[in-house]
């Protein structure tokens, strides 16, 4: 009879569990056969007579929207900032390794600071260490470093010697200091700037959130979201003052990315109304008539499944109206087939112009002798005239020859079109 366990043992799945008289079976165990079969590792426990096994792997360490994180910036774009996690120092186990997918976060240059900021490389530099929120985890992880005292820069070194910078109140938005060298520049501080975990410090008042830069700060700012690199302030490896390199100054004259050239044409914003809540809205493509177009929040309102079926529904009755609307406006056109061959297009408008605005048509003719090859088209301005036409004319004989009418399919021929053609030789 194989060994059995008991609450306080160590077990694996496959292994049997001892359920005592008047206890169930709890979380991890299953009954086959009579018999209780324990399905993870862990440890046999018994919570107020319901027998159970406590998982012993650990949970997978992945940051979640609202987990506070500790990160190394380690690189910087135009509008965004990217950090390593070091540390989801708002959950235990926190300081393990985290999955390849979730080892980096973007902080947007909106939610660096609360002031106007050109690029994230005015408020952090490369391999400072920050203390950030996660405010997004789908698809990709977004972090913040606003809206709280304690999140924001941590730690810092000095890009012109290395050396650990200190906190400075001498001068107005110029925060930290080297205690090596001349260098002095602004951060987004965290409350707990050189002191770890500790807050209280009232550092983050020298971030002077929503207040105007001082000339001199205005000054040194990446203006016209110019890259970080060509930035005075943001490159870790040049320092607050460089001379720019020949390939770059190349670069900003002819306009490929610096502030001094011509200016990036801006991405056109079309305007709109939302699908699915009815308020206007601006989209970066232009909108195709019939198909769904949401603003940013009913986007992440449908995409969190947060959208009600009734929600759902009236945007479905809007679009098929719109899709009906454009059908009728497109028109429609006919695949007309074994027409006689002395009938002329003059012929064919006089026949279907009874049913409704003709927009043009066109007979069929072989290049070489110019002759009609028996079928044509017609495009009526109306979607409703042209199903008349179809309903009235297809079938009825002219010259004593029974002709095929049909909506023309996108190739631009009838779908029996191989039939009719067979049909006008015999």
């Amino acid at each position: 009879m194989p060994m059995s366990a008991t609450v306080g043992d160590q077990v694996t799945p496959g292994a049997t569990v001892i359920v005592p008289k008047g206890s169930s079976a709890g979380n991890g165990i299953i009954e086959v056969n009579g018999r209780s079969i324990s399905t993870l590792t862990g440890v046999v426990v018994d919570g107020n007579g319901s027998i159970s096994i406590e998982p012993s792997r650990l949970p997978i360490n992945s940051p979640q929207v609202d987990d506070i994180v500790i990160g190394q910036v380690t690189r910087l774009n135009e509008n965004v900032a990217e950090i390593r996690i070091l540390n989801i120092e708002s959950k235990d186990g926190g300081h393990r390794d985290l999955p390849a997918l979730n080892l980096f976060a973007d902080i947007h240059v909106s939610e660096v600071v609360d002031r106007f900021i050109p690029a994230p490389g005015d408020a952090m530099r490369m391999r400072d260490i920050v203390r950030a929120k996660i405010i997004k985890d789908d698809p990709i992880l977004k972090a913040s470093t606003k809206g709280n005292k304690s999140l924001g820069v941590l730690s810092a070194s000095c890009p012109a010697c290395g050396f650990i910078l200190d906190v400075s109140d001498k001068k107005i938005d110029f925060n930290v200091e080297c205690s090596r060298c001349d260098y002095t520049a602004y951060r987004v501080l965290s409350d707990g700037f050189g002191h770890g975990h500790e807050t209280g410090f009232g550092l983050d008042k020298l971030n002077r959130a929503g207040e105007r830069w001082s000339p001199e700060a205005e000054s040194n700012l990446s203006h016209d979201g110019s890259r970080p690199y060509l930035s005075p302030l943001a490159d870790f490896r040049r320092g607050a003052s460089h001379e720019i390199p020949a390939r770059v100054a190349s670069m900003r004259s002819s306009g490929r990315g610096g502030s001094r050239g011509p200016s990036r044409p801006k991405r056109e914003m079309h305007e709109t109304v939302c699908t699915l809540c009815g308020e206007k809205t601006k989209v970066p493509f232009k909108p195709t008539p019939g198909k769904p177009i949401r603003c940013r929040d009913c986007m992440d309102k449908v995409k969190q499944g947060k959208a009600t079926r009734e929600e759902l529904s009236k945007e479905r009755e809007a679009i098929s109206k719109m899709r009906s609307k454009l059908e009728e406006s497109m028109g429609m056109k006919l695949f007309i087939g074994r027409l006689p061959y002395e009938f002329s297009e003059d012929d064919l408008s006089e026949v279907f112009s009874k049913y409704g605005k003709i927009e043009s048509v066109h007979l069929a003719k072989d290049k070489d002798s110019g002759k009609s090859k028996g079928f044509a088209f017609i495009t009526f301005q109306s979607r409703k005239e042209g199903s008349g036409a179809i309903k009235a004319m297809n079938g009825s004989e002219i010259n004593g020859r029974k002709i095929v009418v049909e909506e023309s399919s996108p190739n631009g021929s009838g779908r029996d079109r191989g039939k009719s053609r067979r049909q006008s030789k015999r």
